[in-house]
């Protein structure tokens, strides 16, 4: 289960749990990504680059009105158009589960 929000500026993948998914709306394109952890990113969206979600890296944040960037495969650099919104949701917290009590 997942809980929406809108991102008004932006969003750091610093401060997202890996599953978490950002869908991002640029000038041309609708990017969906998943976060694995850190930088690392799985990406959909760019009928050339990445039709099917491929691994990358996210080089910075993501934020409204700036220019995603992404490398895939470790060489390939990709800059988009201008971000004009973002959507993120993020996989609930994990409940721990209480273990029964020892009398």
């Amino acid at each position: 289960m997942t809980t929406p929000s809108q991102v008004p500026e932006g969003v750091d993948l610093k401060n997202l749990r890996p599953g978490s998914l950002i869908d991002v709306v640029t000038k041309t394109r609708h990017y969906h990504i998943e976060c694995l952890g850190g930088d690392a990113i799985r990406i959909s969206g760019h009928p050339e680059y990445c039709p099917e979600p491929v691994p990358a890296h996210l080089e910075g944040a993501i934020e409204r009105g700036r220019h995603l960037k992404f490398l895939l495969n470790d060489y390939r650099p990709v800059t988009t158009t201008r971000i004009v919104s973002l959507h993120v949701d993020q996989p609930k917290a994990a409940r721990l589960k209480s273990s029964p009590s020892i009398n």
